[in-house]
């Protein structure tokens, strides 16, 4: 197999290895990384489960290959943290029950972060439109919607906006 060196920098630190032509970037960081927290769902980037920020932008990771990534960066749902405890995205999520089984959280969360991130006042369509590419089964969305809302409004509390 052919094997190409990468360089990226996942979740603030960078990284280098050595991985096949074909690695998928969800494979790369889940198999190769430990980074577990992305979810391998439909692999053919319908259901959003495998998210990560891309250069800041939500991107499926079953659908890109890691050599793709090279030069680049990435944060998956475990550099979301807030220097070791849950994020004020996290943490609203938590408390407005916005997961249930929990398998569509880390795609719902990096889709929020990126929404978050380019408005801090979102407003429910925003949200909605944010969050659109990505399936839930269990909550019907109303708590993720209430998650974001509510993590948008601390942050903007926390910025004295």
């Amino acid at each position: 197999m052919s094997r190409h060196d990468i360089t990226l920098r996942i979740n603030g630190r960078r990284c280098s290895a050595s991985v096949e032509a074909r690695t998928t970037l969800i494979d790369f960081l889940r198999d190769g990384l430990d980074l577990t927290g992305s979810h391998v769902g439909c692999e053919q980037g319908v259901c959003g489960a495998c998210s990560v920020l891309l250069d800041g932008e939500p991107v499926r990771s079953c659908l890109m290959f890691a050599v793709q990534a090279d030069g680049r960066g990435i944060v998956t749902v475990e550099g979301l943290d807030d220097g070791g405890g849950l994020s004020v995205l996290q943490d609203a999520f938590w408390e407005t029950h916005g997961l249930q089984c929990g398998y569509c959280t880390p795609g719902m969360l990096i889709a929020a972060e990126a929404l978050l991130r380019g408005n801090p006042d979102p407003d429910d369509d925003d949200i909605r439109e944010a969050i659109a590419g990505n399936i839930c089964r269990c909550t019907g969305y109303g708590q993720i919607i209430d998650a974001v809302r509510l993590a948008a409004a601390r942050l903007n509390q926390r910025a004295g906006t």
